[in-house]
C-alpha cells in the first residue's frame, strides 16, 4: 500500500506533465480568440468586408466560446476533461486547416466560429489541471494554467510578422503544427485516468444550481466576469486607444498595449500564489485597490486650467507623458490579472467536484462582460468626446465591485465560522 508521500510524488510527476501540455494547448487555444483582430484587417481589404460583416467576424469565436464553455464543462465531468481537450484540439486543427484553403467569407465565418473551441479547452483544462493538484497550491495552478491566456497576446506579433515575411496565412499554418505537435504529446504523455469520468454520475442541474446559490458562487463569478471581462475588454481598445492618443500607427499601438496584456496575464500566477499564502480575500481586496488608483490617474484627459492670479492669468497645463501612461497602464494590467488570478482560485476551491461546470460560467461571465463594455467605450467615447472616458467606466465599473466584494468577503467569512461544514 502507497504511503501519503508516495501518493504526493506520483502527483507531482502527473502535474509535472500535465500542466505544461495543458498551459501550451491553452496558449496556442487563447490566440485562436484574437486572430481576426489583426488578421481580418487584411481579410477586409482582400474580401471587401463591410463593418458589419467584419465585426461579425471578429465577434464569432468570443460568442461561440461563450455558447460552449458550459456544455463543455458538463462533457468533461461525464467523459473525461482529457477526452473534451483533445477533440477541442482536433477542432481547432480542422478550423487552421479550413482558414488554409478556403477563400470565401462564408468558410472564413465558419472557421471563426470553429475557433470558439478556445472556450470549450478553456472549461475542461481547468478540470484537468485541478484533479492532479493539492489544495494548497491550488492558486498557484489555476494560475499557471490562466496565465496561458497571453496566446491572446502573441497573435499581435505573429501576424504581422508573418505578413511581411509570406502572408497572414502563414499564422494558421504555424497554429497547425503547434496543435497537432500539442495533440500528439497529449495522446503520449498522459493517462486516459488523468482526469477521471464518471458516466453514471448525471449531477442535476438544479441541484448544483442551488449548492452554488448557497456557497455564494454565482456572486464570484460575477466579480470574475466584471474583472477578466474589463482586463479583455481593454486589451482589445488599447492599441486603438494608444495609437490616437499619441498619434502612432496602429501596429506601434499594438505592440504598446502587449505591455498590458503580458503582465497581466502573468499576473494570475502571482495572485494565485499569494492567495495560497495569504488567502483570496484580502489578495483580491488590495488588487482592486492598486487597480483603482492606477485608473484614477489613468481617467485624467490631457487638459489645461487658467488660473486667475493677482496680476497675471497662470496657465497651467496637464497631460501625462507616453513612458508615464505606460506604467500605470502595466500597473493596471498587473493588478487586475492579480485579481483574476486570486478570483479563480477563491471560486474553484468552493466547487472543486465540479470545476469544469464553474469553469464554463467564469468563461461565459467574462465574455460578456468582455462583450458589451467595448460598445459602451465606444458610445461614451462618441458623447462624451474624450478619450480617457474608458478609465472613468473601469473605475466606476470597479469601484462597484470592490464595494460589493469587501461586504461579500465578510458575510462568507461568517457563515463559514457558523457553519464549518458547509
Amino acid at each position: 500500500m502507497k504511503s501519503e508521500a508516495d501518493q504526493e510524488d506520483e502527483r507531482l510527476a502527473s502535474l509535472a506533465v500535465i500542466l505544461p501540455l495543458a498551459v501550451t494547448g491553452f496558449v496556442i487555444a487563447a490566440g485562436c480568440w484574437t486572430l481576426f483582430a489583426v488578421a481580418g484587417i487584411h481579410l477586409r481589404a482582400e474580401l471587401g468586408l463591410s463593418n458589419l460583416q467584419f465585426g461579425l467576424l471578429l465577434a464569432m469565436p468570443m460568442a461561440v466560446s461563450a455558447l460552449l464553455a458550459v456544455p463543455a464543462g458538463l462533457a468533461a465531468q461525464k467523459f473525461g476533461a482529457r477526452r473534451i481537450m483533445l477533440l477541442c484540439l482536433a477542432g481547432l486543427a480542422a478550423c487552421m486547416v479550413l482558414l488554409l484553403i478556403t477563400d470565401t467569407y462564408a468558410g472564413y465565418l465558419v472557421a471563426a466560429g470553429g475557433l470558439g473551441l478556445a472556450g470549450g479547452f478553456y472549461s475542461a483544462g481547468m478540470q484537468f489541471v485541478t484533479s492532479n493538484c493539492q489544495p494548497h497550491r491550488l492558486g498557484l495552478v489555476l494560475g499557471v494554467f490562466g496565465a496561458g491566456v497571453t496566446g491572446a497576446g502573441f497573435t499581435y506579433y505573429l501576424v504581422p510578422l508573418f505578413h511581411e515575411a509570406f502572408s497572414w496565412h502563414g499564422v494558421p499554418l504555424a497554429y497547425l503544427i503547434v496543435l497537432l505537435l500539442v495533440l500528439a504529446l497529449l495522446l503520449l504523455l498522459t493517462d486516459p485516468e488523468d482526469a477521471v469520468a464518471d458516466p453514471q454520475s448525471e449531477p442535476s442541474i438544479n441541484l448544483l444550481f442551488a449548492r452554488f446559490k448557497q456557497q455564494g458562487i454565482w456572486q464570484l463569478v460575477a466579480y470574475f466576469g466584471v474583472v477578466a471581462g474589463s482586463f479583455f475588454a481593454l486589451a482589445l481598445w488599447l492599441p486603438d486607444y494608444l495609437s490616437s492618443q499619441f498619434e502612432l500607427q496602429v501596429e506601434s499601438g499594438a505592440r504598446l498595449a502587449q505591455w498590458f496584456v503580458i503582465p497581466g496575464a502573468l499576473a494570475q500566477i502571482l495572485g494565485g500564489g499569494l492567495a495560497d499564502r495569504f488567502g483570496s480575500p484580502s489578495v483580491i481586496g488590495r488588487s482592486l485597490l492598486i487597480g483603482l488608483l492606477a485608473l484614477g490617474v489613468l481617467s485624467y484627459p490631457p487638459m489645461t486650467l487658467f488660473v486667475q492670479g493677482v496680476e497675471t492669468t497662470i496657465k497651467i497645463e496637464y497631460a501625462l507623458p507616453m513612458s508615464v501612461e505606460g506604467i500605470f497602464v502595466v500597473i493596471l494590467g498587473m493588478a487586475l490579472g492579480c485579481a483574476m488570478g486570486s478570483l479563480q482560485r477563491m471560486v474553484i476551491i468552493e466547487s472543486r467536484q465540479n470545476a469544469a461546470f464553474v469553469a464554463g460560467f467564469l468563461l461565459v461571465s467574462a465574455c460578456s462582460v468582455a462583450f458589451l463594455l467595448p460598445v459602451i467605450f465606444g458610445a461614451v467615447n462618441h458623447w462624451l468626446g474624450v478619450r480617457s472616458a474608458v478609465f472613468m467606466i473601469l473605475f466606476l465599473l470597479l469601484c462597484i465591485c470592490q464595494v460589493m466584494f469587501a461586504r461579500f468577503s465578510r458575510l462568507h467569512e461568517r457563515r463559514v465560522l457558523l457553519h464549518p461544514g458547509i
